[in-house]
């Protein structure tokens, strides 16, 4: 039984605190967390905000930029985190439990959002790692259904166990209040193993390259067409460089909040 008090953390004018709700530890390298919502804070589905915890010896808060996995209808705000033993941040977060109190930032931000997309007819959500956090905000978001025809959500990971959220994606979130109905007809989930057996196997751009991504029950050409396809890219640096090369070399055009596009990716994660 655990008996430790729950972990209060000063004020500070910069943030708001927030309590957390629940922890879920997927394995040893990746866990999910969730806190409250402030009423008054307001975000769009696939923008990030900053998260913390207090320094050493009073010195500012160590914080760092988190997706919010959640859609921006929920009730409580979810984030999906790697475990980095000795992290600055992430060493001392994946040891926090219900009741434990973070640092929240107070303005959300990014471009990993419907604002910053041209219209059309297929979305494509291609994440690596913990890249998948903002997209699980999306896949819950009315919106997005009403905006695209289909959905189509690809996780690469390394390992079996890395693949947080699997279960409910393959349900096509069944559960969900506002899109189990949309989800259904509409999205389409593509998870791929690189080092340890699966179904699907090999990175996003081997799937690209082999036309395994645009198989059945994806609708539609076999490959990337700017007349109907949007892409929103968050992961691994090396993935989003690659794959946005691909996607400029079919023609299709980097947006932002000020200039939609074809394609997205969040510049405040990629080295």
């Amino acid at each position: 039984m655990d008996v430790r008090a729950p972990a209060l953390i000063p004020d500070n004018p910069a943030f708001q605190r927030v309590g957390v709700r629940w922890v879920r530890h997927w394995n040893e390298h990746l866990f999910s967390f969730a806190v409250d919502r402030p009423a008054s804070f307001r975000f769009r589905s696939g923008e990030f905000v900053m998260i913390g915890l207090p320094g050493e010896q009073d010195a500012r808060p160590v914080t760092r930029a988190y997706s919010i996995a959640s859609p921006a209808w929920a009730e409580e705000l979810e984030f999906l985190s790697i475990k980095v033993p000795g992290g600055p941040l992430t060493g001392r977060l994946q040891a926090v439990r219900a009741g434990d109190q973070l640092y929240l930032g107070r303005k959300p931000t990014g471009t990993l959002v419907c604002d910053a997309l041209l219209g059309g007819r297929r979305l494509w959500l291609l994440a690596t790692g913990t890249g998948l956090a903002p997209f699980l905000s999306l896949a819950r978001d009315p919106e997005v259904y009403e905006r695209f025809g289909q959905v189509v959500i690809v996780h690469g990971v390394r390992r079996v166990s890395d693949l947080a959220w699997r279960e409910q994606l393959v349900a096509q979130l069944a559960g969900d209040p506002l899109v189990s109905e949309q989800a259904l007809l509409q999205l389409h989930y593509l998870p791929t193993v690189t080092r340890e057996p699966f179904h699907t196997a090999g990175r996003i751009t081997a799937l690209i390259g082999d036309g395994r991504l645009f198989a059945p029950p994806v609708m539609g050409p076999r490959g990337f067409d700017a007349a109907i396809d949007r892409v929103m890219l968050c992961g691994s640096t090396e993935m989003i460089r690659e794959i946005s090369a691909l996607l400029a070399d079919a023609g299709l055009r980097e947006g932002s909040n000020a200039n939609p596009g074809h394609y997205v990716i969040e510049r405040a994660f990629v080295g």
